[in-house]
């Protein structure tokens, strides 16, 4: 009889050691080594109904012939958009998000709405009753959806066989287990290689599949890094729990850009497509106020416009505070830096807030001139002038350098009704569009106080 070999894995980063060990050597985390048996078997591939596979022989490039890539278009138009353009075949999609923040629901919601794809949805966490009770609140009517519970990927496989869907989805890695890995189920071996007879599936049969994953406490997705890197499209699903927003964002894609962003609203129906949502994003007010400021941004191609708020008051204590939601707060601290030394203002004793209205997070430079006017309106106690945007990033010597495709910003203050925005002089603008809008052009933020305040 063989001898059963073990090792230990590292739940957090996935390295392997030969020896049990309190802190890991590569991600410093503690306690995470876990004893697991490594069992090799042959595999024999299920689904496989003859051998598929490709041929070993290399080919020149000139010789390869480009084929475009089939998509599978949704009635949900954010997930198509953050898809870069539909679903495509054989593609394997892994989706990230808090517990209860709607993963289940959107993709559920999702595959209903495709009536003419038959679709089987994989649950390892809910029976077929809580699935149920949640698609009769969705109220979406579908003959060629089918539901199982299962965790076994080769059960899985069987019951694939028999159903040939056109589209899967796995509700979550983090509870499949495969017969070839004898750790428990979530841990690193069983959740990379769970992934990996999926990721083989799907090529081999030209079936896309959507995982659904679990997150740590830390945001970052449950399980080995690895498992990033074997999936073809990477979406997280994320949203303040006292919003009814929510944001599907792409980290990476392999078929489209890489910085799209869809936004839903969370109701008893299911979850509600945004299409404008700079109007949700825009708080409507009838009294003009100080410390609001309305800045023109990009989310990959979609431009958006959205609200900055921030207070600026004396500091109660020694320390003055320095608070951000939304916006990176080395990155505010940065800017009150430039105001103190280019602009003289004492900031040394004022505690400073910001806000981004919505509960979105923001990590595009071009608001910067928008978080900075926000900050100075609070400091002056004065309100900007109304249907006012500003567009800018603002470096360390004072100056408001140029922003990528402000012609799309433009545009977008535009369509909204804004009647003038603020960008970089060193900006280049097309000679032959005429706007409507009126645009002014700075170049120090000196020069910006002095036309505002």
């Amino acid at each position: 009889m063989a001898k059963t070999k073990t090792t230990f894995i590292c739940q957090s980063c996935g390295i392997e050691s030969t020896k049990w060990q309190g802190k890991c050597p590569s991600c410093n985390s503690w306690n995470t080594f876990v004893e697991e048996i490594i069992q090799k078997e042959t595999k024999k591939e299920i689904w496989k109904e003859e051998e598929v596979g490709t041929s070993s022989k290399s080919k020149k490039l000139n010789e390869i012939e480009e084929t475009e890539n089939q998509r599978i278009i949704t009635e949900d138009a954010e997930l198509n958009r953050v898809l870069g353009g539909g679903i495509v075949l054989g593609s394997v999609i892994l989706v990230a998000g808090e517990p209860g923040i709607g993963k289940s629901t959107l993709f559920l919601q999702a595959s209903l709405q495709l009536k003419n794809i038959t679709t089987l949805y994989i649950s390892g966490e809910e029976s077929l009753q809580q699935i149920k009770l949640r698609a009769e609140r969705i109220k979406i009517p579908n003959e060629n959806f089918y539901l199982l519970t299962a965790t076994e990927t080769q059960a899985i496989f069987n019951e694939v066989k028999k159903i040939k869907p056109q589209l899967i989805i796995i509700d979550s890695i983090q509870t499949l287990e495969t017969q070839y890995i004898e750790s428990a189920p979530g841990s690193v071996s069983q959740v990379r290689e769970c992934t990996a007879e999926i990721v083989r599936f799907a090529k081999a049969t030209n079936t896309p599949v959507f995982i659904i994953g679990h997150i740590t406490k830390d945001g970052a997705i449950a399980g080995p890094k690895v498992l990033e890197h074997m999936v073809d499209t990477v979406l997280q699903f994320e949203g303040d729990r006292h919003y009814a927003y929510r944001i599907l964002r792409t980290t990476k894609n392999r078929f489209g850009s890489a910085h799209e962003l869809g936004i839903y609203e969370m109701n008893e129906g299911g979850l509600r497509q945004i299409s404008n949502p700079s109007e949700i994003l825009i708080t409507q007010k009838e009294d003009s106020l100080s410390g609001i400021a309305i800045a023109a941004t990009l989310e990959g191609a979609r431009p958006l416009l959205i609200e900055t708020q921030a207070l600026v008051t004396q500091a109660v204590y020694g320390t003055p505070q320095r608070t951000s939601s939304g916006f990176d707060l080395r990155r505010m601290q940065l800017l009150l830096a430039v105001l103190e030394k280019r602009g003289g203002f004492h900031f040394g004793a004022k505690d400073v807030f910001l806000n981004i209205a919505g509960g979105i997070k923001v990590e595009d430079p071009a608001i910067d001139l928008a978080v900075l006017c926000a900050i100075l309106s609070s400091y002056e106690d004065k309100c900007l002038p109304h249907k006012m945007c500003f567009v800018g990033e603002v470096g360390l010597s004072g100056e408001v350098r140029a922003v990528n495709r402000i012609e799309q910003r433009i545009a977008e203050a535009e369509k909204l009704g804004f009647e003038k925005i603020v960008i970089s002089s060193f900006n280049k603008l097309s000679s032959t569009h005429e706007y409507k809008i009126d645009i002014v052009k700075v170049n120090k933020i000196e020069t910006l106080y002095n036309m505002l305040f």
